[in-house]
């Protein structure tokens, strides 16, 4: 039986991981990722998120994440990783060369069969096990993790030279891909 994690503070800063059904690794293109990026954007711009930090990796995403004064983060997360399923699954079925198509539409069809909260396709896991970050140690210790994500899997030698984080960002003052809030 699953564990069920609740935001107990909606207003609360926490740490979350969005992770693709049997840790496939999806996010090998940039066009998939830049979904994301752009559904980030469109719930800064539209729904009060405020994104902290980030890394997007091959078969997950790291987020620090709150939202403005009244709104609810379990919403935003809600509808986040709905229209980016509902999207991805788009972007797959449309992509021409993308050799692992029918593969992952059936894999993904297959999870969403096997969960009774879906009807006939799943691309995210349920939880995202969020963290609440009350504490600055407890902030510094997820932002380090999130920020050397990609050289502890091995794909760059520098955590700030992996487009796809924030790292950069907090570490050169380099703007990324996502408008941040930072943390101080």
């Amino acid at each position: 039986m699953g564990r069920k994690y609740v935001m107990g503070d909606q207003q609360g800063l926490y740490f979350v991981t969005f992770t693709v059904v049997n840790w496939m690794d999806l996010f090998i293109r940039d066009e998939y990722k830049e979904i994301i990026i752009n559904s980030l954007i469109y719930c800064q711009q539209r729904k009060g998120l405020r994104v902290h930090a980030y890394c997007i990796m091959t078969s997950h995403l790291h987020l620090i994440l709150s939202v403005d004064e009244g709104k609810n983060l379990s919403d935003v997360i809600r509808d986040f990783k709905s229209y980016t399923s509902t999207q991805l699954k788009k972007a797959i079925k449309d992509n021409i060369i993308e050799s692992r198509r029918e593969w992952l539409i059936w894999m993904f069809e297959r999870a969403g069969k096997r969960n009774k909260r879906n009807s006939d396709f799943q691309l995210w896991q349920q939880n995202n096990h969020p963290i609440e970050l009350d504490t600055n140690e407890m902030m510094d210790q997820r932002l380090n993790y999130i920020h050397n994500n990609p050289l502890e899997a091995g794909f760059v030698d520098d955590p700030t030279s992996w487009i796809w984080s924030s790292c950069a960002s907090y570490e050169k003052d380099i703007e990324g891909k996502l408008p941040l809030v930072y943390i101080s």
